[in-house]
């Protein structure tokens, strides 16, 4: 008795595996394509070809320091100097006293030291005025929800940013 069931699970387990040797290789599906166009496989276009179409948004595949350089409307990239840094991407390094008026030395986010007066216009504000303390700058709020337009910043010569990184 025990060499028939032996036998019949033999069987039965050799048949299995009969099955799955002639089982028929699945076939990749074909695309369909019209009859009078033919497609050449180098001309289609692959994931590394993608190009992103900002459409006046921020791009999502960049991270935020790239975003830092192009401006909100287009996608298109800021000037260079002062007037290309946002408020919160400079310190004031130093104020300088003219013969006529106050002076300020502010380090951009390209690590660069550049001189700023009263009335010069950055990427987000105005600089309102220079004092022996630091700057005075009226930035503009970009958030439609806020009921104020633009707000007073003020950039101190030492600031607790600067304390922190000589720690």
């Amino acid at each position: 008795m025990r060499v028939l069931f032996t036998a019949i699970g033999i069987i039965a387990f050799s048949g299995t595996l009969f099955a799955q040797a002639k089982a028929p290789a699945a076939k990749p599906a074909a695309r369909p394509v019209a009859d009078s166009v033919a497609v050449d496989t180098a001309t289609t276009a692959g994931p590394e070809e993608y190009s992103y179409k900002a459409d006046g948004r921020r791009d999502p595949f960049l991270g935020t320091t790239a975003a830092a350089t192009t401006s909100a409307v287009g996608g298109v990239k800021r000037g260079d100097g002062p007037s290309a840094f946002m408020v919160g991407e400079i310190s004031v390094r130093g104020v300088v006293k003219s013969r006529s008026s106050l002076i300020a030395m502010i380090k951009g986010p390209d690590n660069k030291t550049y001189l700023i007066h009263q009335g010069d216009k950055l990427a987000d504000g105005v600089v309102k005025t220079v004092t022996l303390q630091g700057l005075v700058v009226l930035q503009d709020i970009s958030d439609p929800l806020s009921a104020q337009k633009q707000r007073e910043v003020r950039k101190l010569l030492r600031s607790l940013e600067d304390a922190k990184e000589k720690l």
